[in-house]
C-alpha cells in the first residue's frame, strides 16, 4: 500500500517514497556552506565552532519539531506558511508567504550563479548565461514532469554529498590513527584538544560566528515541504525530523572535529576549503576536480529543491488569494502530472534574472546585497512559524497524542528568543548591518501594508 502513489484532493500526487524524503532531509542538512564556509567559521572561532554548530543545530531541531507537529496534524499542507495563515491570520500569512517565496528566488539565483562558476572551472570558455539557462531548463523540466522524478534526482544528489563527507571523515581518522605527517606537523587528536580554547579570538568573534552558522543551516526545513506529496506522511515526517540531530552530529560536528585533528585550527584559512586541504595532505591529487564536482552537485541540489519549493509556495499564495483574483484563477492549478506547473514556471521565469545579471558587475553587486537581506528575512518567517505553532497548541486542532515538540513550554519560547537574538545581532556586525536594515525595512513596510489590508 505504501508503494502506491495516491492522488490528493487538490490534484497533487503522493509519489515521494520514504527513501526519497529521508535523503532529501539529509541533502537539506548538507549545503555548500559546509564544504566552502567551514574554513571561515573555524578560522574565526577555533575549536569552539563545535559548540556553535551544536547549539544552532539544537534550535533548528526544535524548529523542525514545531513544523513537524503541525504537518503531522495536517499532512495535506504543501508549505508551513499555510499554518501561519491559519493560526496567525491572513496578514501574517501573506507577509510570510511572499517574503519566503522571494527569499527562495534569490537563493536559487545565487545557487544558479554558483553552478555556472563551478562548470566554468572545466569549461572556462562557456558563457555563464548559457550554463545558467541550460541548467535551469533541465531542472525545471524535471520538476514539471513529476514529484517522483524530483525525489529521485535529489536522492542521488544527496548520495554524492554523503559519500564526500564520509570519505573525508574516514580519511581523517586513518591519518590521525597513523599519526600521518603533514606540512604543518602531524595528524593528531592533540591538534584539536591540545590547543582548545572556548574564546581563542575573543567574545565578539565567538558571538558573531552564530549568524554565519545560522545561514549554513537555513533551508533545513525544506524536508517538511515534501510531506504533502509523500507516501505514508505521518510515519515519514517523524523519521525525517527526529534524525536531524544525528545528521548534524555526523555531518557537521564530526566532520569539523576530524578536520581540526588533521590540521591545527590556527593553520586553516578562511579563503580555502578545509576539505581540499585534508585531501591534498592525504595525497589525493585529483582533489580539485572532485571537490568542484561535489560543490557543483551541492549547488545543483539546492537549486533543484528551491524550484520545487518555490512552485509549491506560489501555488499556496494563489490558493489563499481572493476567489476572483488573477492569482487564484491562473496559478491555483495542478497539472495533469500532479505538480503546480504554473507556480513553477512563474518562479523559474523570475530566476532568469540571474543569467541577465551576468552581463553587469554592478547588477551582481546589487543582487548580492539584496540576497543577503532576503536571507535575513528568513529569520522573521521562522519566528512567525514558531508563533503559529504556539497558537496551534492552544487551538482545538491540537493532537495530544501527536508528534509533539519536546519540552514545549521551555523549547518554544527559547527558540523564538534565540532566533530574534540572531536577527538583532546582525545590526552589530558591520558586514551585515545594511542587509539587516533592508530586512527590517521590508518587515515594517510590507508587513504594515499586509496588516492594514487585513484591517480595512
Amino acid at each position: 500500500m505504501e508503494d502506491r502513489s495516491i492522488e490528493n484532493t487538490d490534484g497533487t500526487i503522493r509519489s515521494l517514497s520514504n527513501r526519497h524524503v529521508q535523503m532529501i532531509a539529509i541533502g537539506g542538512t548538507i549545503g555548500t556552506g559546509l564544504f566552502l564556509g567551514a574554513g571561515t567559521t573555524i578560522s574565526a572561532t577555533g575549536p569552539s565552532v563545535i559548540f556553535i554548530y551544536a547549539i544552532m543545530g539544537l534550535f533548528f531541531f526544535f524548529l523542525l519539531r514545531a513544523l513537524g507537529e503541525m504537518f503531522y496534524f495536517d499532512s495535506n499542507s504543501h508549505t508551513f506558511v499555510s499554518f501561519i495563515t491559519r493560526y496567525l491570520g491572513e496578514a501574517a500569512g501573506r507577509f510570510a508567504g511572499w517574503t519566503y517565496w522571494i527569499g527562495i528566488l534569490f537563493a536559487c539565483m545565487a545557487e544558479l550563479t554558483a553552478v555556472s562558476t563551478y562548470v566554468q572551472y572545466w569549461l572556462p570558455g562557456l558563457p555563464a548565461w548559457l550554463i545558467e539557462v541550460s541548467v535551469l531548463g533541465l531542472l525545471t523540466l524535471l520538476n514539471l514532469t513529476a514529484a517522483k522524478l524530483f525525489g529521485e534526482t535529489e536522492f542521488w544528489f544527496a548520495m554524492i554529498k554523503i559519500i564526500a563527507i564520509i570519505s573525508l571523515v574516514v580519511t581523517g581518522i586513518i591519518m590521525v590513527a597513523a599519526n600521518a605527517k603533514t606540512p604543518v606537523g602531524h595528524a593528531s587528536l592533540s591538534n584539536f584538544t591540545g590547543s582548545f580554547s572556548l574564546l581563542p579570538k575573543g567574545k565578539y568573534a565567538f558571538f558573531t560566528a552564530f549568524p554565519m552558522v545560522f545561514f549554513s543551516f537555513a533551508g533545513i526545513e525544506f524536508v517538511t515541504i515534501t510531506i504533502g506529496e509523500a507516501k505514508n506522511p505521518k510515519k515519514v515526517i517523524k523519521k525525517a525530523v527526529n534524525e536531524t540531530l544525528l545528521r548534524i552530529l555526523l555531518f557537521y560536528i564530526a566532520t569539523l572535529a576530524v578536520i581540526m585533528c588533521v590540521i591545527p585550527w590556527g593553520k586553516i584559512t578562511s579563503g580555502t576549503s578545509p576539505f581540499v586541504q585534508v585531501f591534498k595532505i592525504a595525497g589525493f591529487n585529483a582533489v580539485a576536480s572532485v571537490f568542484n564536482f561535489v560543490v557543483l552537485t551541492a549547488a545543483a541540489s539546492s537549486l533543484n529543491s528551491g524550484i520545487f519549493s518555490a512552485g509549491r509556495h506560489f501555488f499556496q499564495l494563489a490558493e489563499e488569494a481572493p476567489k476572483d483574483s488573477f492569482l487564484k484563477k491562473h496559478f491555483a492549478k495542478i497539472s495533469a502530472n500532479g505538480v503546480p506547473a504554473a507556480g513553477i514556471v512563474i518562479s523559474v521565469a523570475l530566476m532568469l534574472i540571474a543569467p541577465i545579471m551576468s552581463f553587469s558587475s554592478t547588477a551582481i553587486e546589487v543582487f548580492g546585497t539584496v540576497a543577503g537581506a532576503t536571507s535575513d528575512m528568513y529569520i522573521l518567517v521562522y519566528v512567525l512559524a514558531l508563533l503559529a505553532h504556539r497558537k496551534y497548541r492552544e487551538s482545538s486542532d491540537f493532537i495530544a497524542a501527536g508528534f509533539k515538540m519536546p519540552f514545549y513550554k521551555l523549547s518554544s519560547p527559547l527558540t523564538i528568543a534565540f532566533f530574534l537574538v540572531i536577527f538583532f545581532s546582525l545590526f552589530f556586525i558591520p558586514a551585515d548591518v545594511f542587509g539587516a536594515s533592508l530586512a527590517a525595512s521590508w518587515a515594517l513596510l510590507f508587513g504594515g501594508w499586509c496588516w492594514l489590508r487585513e484591517k480595512h
